[in-house]
């Protein structure tokens, strides 16, 4: 089942993130000043100003764009808008009618909207943008619907290893789109990107709709003793009777706002990686999109690895008998400073091309330990709301995600000489104040209002 989800994130990770290395080959900005959606027969150089060296390499008649940073960065979070909307309740809904049915018709949808983008981005700014949050809609009740299978699949022992291998499709998601859109948009033209990405998740969302079942007890195909070793290792912490939300409890816990700030500082790390390394690499590198695309995409394969390492070392260490909250923040910790350090000062190193690389590298890879920790905390302060508060954290995280890409665009625009550097650092501020909320009030034991509740009848 792990295996399953890690393919499903890999799809929407990748379909969600395509548009940032394709932007490279959409947009000419040469005249920032436009800001329609006028297409140009001219050819592309970088996002943010500076020639791209191999503009002239990009197949001919391929649409073109004057989209300044601003538009680019409104282009780049409006898919977030409509994420935000929908990881919280798409949460609440798994939990209730499944995962299967949720996350399966996200993904079919999702594809086929991908699919539609290019000719949306003809048909002009507002089209492009309105797709994009409908877009976002499907991608949040795609992420947020997926928690709901650890309440029912996922032993606790298990937990961190389970979750960080299908959580670790988020990080390969990017390194496929990032390597093969930089590929494709040279080589055939990026409609093709939106295309090819589109039809292979249309074919993957059927294949979850045939593989994917909601526990173990519905399964057909797994063995009697594996069925019988996950419900009742679960038996203590899922109830079988539907519980309302404690509300008031969740909104007064501390150890829940230390997840949800935490997942939002997280997320700024994360959507700067994501969305703005081949925006970056190409303003300063004036590589070819290409290339670019393939040193943007390898730190995602650290990334992959990493996490699936962090997974197994976290469950390990459990065996080890240290605290469980421990594990969870030396996780968080190793996840989040030595990588929005790194990034920090990647302004210092304009000059080296290899150290550059390094540092991204070793940021991505570091920052997917998170995956062991802040990404799954909820499963254990609250097993039986996790579906519903993973989906509150990831929602509010994305808040982070609509905001990154308007605040980077606008730092850019206004300040072309030292934007990245107050990039990266607004970035550090933020990571550290979410992780230090953390650090004090972060905790992984079964909260009391999350604990099963006994009625007595007279």
């Amino acid at each position: 089942m792990a295996f399953i989800v890690h393919l499903c994130n890999i799809i929407l990770m990748g379909q969600n993130v395509i548009m940032n290395i394709t932007m490279v080959a959409m947009v000419n900005s040469t005249d920032h000043q436009s800001q329609g959606n006028v297409s140009t027969e001219g050819l592309p150089v970088n996002s943010f100003g500076g020639p791209n060296e191999a503009a002239n390499s990009l197949p001919a008649g391929v649409p073109v764009y004057n989209w300044s940073p601003e538009i680019q960065g409104i282009i780049f979070g409006s898919i977030n808008y409509g994420m935000i909307l929908t990881l919280a309740p798409s949460g609440y809904l798994a939990g209730r009618v499944g995962t299967k049915r949720v996350v399966g018709v996200a993904l079919f949808v999702s594809s086929l909207l991908i699919l539609c983008t290019p000719l949306a981005a003809d048909l002009g700014l507002v089209v492009l943008m309105v797709s994009r949050i409908v877009h976002g809609i499907s991608q949040g009740s795609g992420f947020g619907g997926q928690y709901a299978l650890w309440e029912k699949w996922c032993p606790p022992h298990e937990r961190s290893r389970l979750c960080a291998i299908a959580l670790s499709g988020m990080a390969l998601g990017p390194f496929v789109a990032i390597l093969t859109g930089g590929f494709i948009s040279q080589v055939i033209g990026w409609p093709f990107a939106f295309y090819i990405f589109g039809g292979f998740g249309c074919v993957c969302s059927l294949l979850w709709i045939v593989l994917v079942y909601d526990d173990p007890v519905s399964h057909p195909w797994i063995s009697i003793s594996e069925k019988e070793y996950i419900t009742s290792s679960l038996a203590q912490q899922v109830s079988a009777s539907r519980q309302s939300l404690p509300i008031k409890d969740i909104v007064r816990s501390l150890p829940v706002w230390s997840v949800i700030l935490c997942c939002f500082s997280y997320q700024w790390l994360i959507t700067v990686l994501v969305m703005y390394t081949p925006s970056y690499i190409s303003s300063v590198f004036n590589i070819n999109i290409r290339d670019n695309g393939i040193v943007s995409s390898l730190p995602f394969v650290f990334a992959w690895a990493f996490g699936i390492l962090g997974g197994q070392v976290a469950d390990f260490l459990l065996t080890k008998n240290f605290r469980l909250v421990t594990v969870r923040k030396i996780a968080t910790v190793l996840g989040n400073l030595p990588s929005s350090t790194l990034v920090a000062v990647l302004p210092y190193l304009r000059s080296s091309y290899i150290t550059t690389i390094t540092f991204l590298f070793i940021s991505c890879g570091l920052a997917s330990l998170c995956q062991s920790g802040i990404s799954i905390n909820a499963l254990d302060i609250a097993p039986r709301h996790s579906s519903f508060l993973m989906g509150v954290s990831r929602g509010f995280a994305h808040l982070a995600a609509v905001l990154v890409p308007t605040v980077s665009g606008f730092i850019l625009s206004q300040d072309p000489e030292f934007g990245w550097r107050n990039i990266f650092f607004l970035l550090f501020a933020i990571n550290t104040l979410g992780l230090i909320f953390y650090i004090i009030f972060g905790e992984a034991d079964v909260q009391d209002w999350a604990k099963e509740r006994k009625v007595t009848r007279l």
